[in-house]
């Protein structure tokens, strides 16, 4: 079993601090606070190092994230970075959404859906861990073969400095951008989220990147 992190003992009493209900206990993290420690447990049973980024527990094999813990309203879940790459012979594993090209999935409501598929959640984690060993990568759709909402091209060609900061992307950090546009269904709301977009474009950061 590997050792603790104290920065992860710091997110399960506080909080991922990421928002203002940090420290309280309307924090999502107190609401599932013994099924995060149940598959925290579990993860360092495996062998994996723990570490905490962007918040959150993370769990890494020779320096490869592999899996995550979440806090959510409704839901703890443990996050599988390479999930496409796993079979699921279960049948636990979700999509966050759509377009999620990589990242799958297991959420948890109770302590005892987690101890009544222990060791199938470990065999799904190492299972991932081979995946890392055989340094397997998930084949991402190329930045060409996302539609650029019109509203944002139009930004694109009529504002150069728009341009250049946005072409100075990363192609992650441009594809988070397409999708969170695209999600309006209105053209104003389009606008609407290039324009609150834009400090952060500037900045060099991808949408979910603070």
């Amino acid at each position: 079993m590997n050792t603790a992190n104290p920065e992860v003992d710091e997110y399960i009493s506080e909080g991922c601090g990421r928002c203002d209900l940090v420290g309280t206990p309307d924090c999502k993290v107190q609401t599932w606070q013994e099924e995060i420690k149940a598959l925290r447990r579990l993860l360092l049973e495996c062998g994996l190092t723990e570490e905490r980024k962007w918040g959150s527990p993370c769990y890494t094999f020779n320096g490869k994230n592999v899996v995550m813990i979440a806090a959510f309203k409704d839901n703890c879940s443990l996050s599988f970075l390479k999930g496409v790459l796993l079979k699921d012979n279960q049948g636990i594993l979700e999509k966050p959404g759509e377009n999620s090209q990589s990242v799958r999935f297991a959420r948890f409501t109770d302590v005892k859906q987690i101890t009544d598929q222990w060791n199938i959640l470990k065999q799904y984690v190492f299972e991932a861990i081979e995946v890392e060993k055989a340094g397997l990568e998930v084949k991402k759709k190329d930045i060409s073969e996302h539609d650029v909402p019109e509203e944002l091209q139009a930004r694109i060609d009529n504002d150069l400095d728009f341009k250049a900061a946005f072409e100075a992307l990363t192609p992650g950090r441009q594809r988070s951008y397409f999708i969170h546009i695209s999600q309006a269904k209105q053209s104003q709301t389009r606008e609407n989220r290039i324009e609150k977009c834009i400090p952060k474009i500037r900045a060099g950061k991808g949408y979910n990147e603070y």
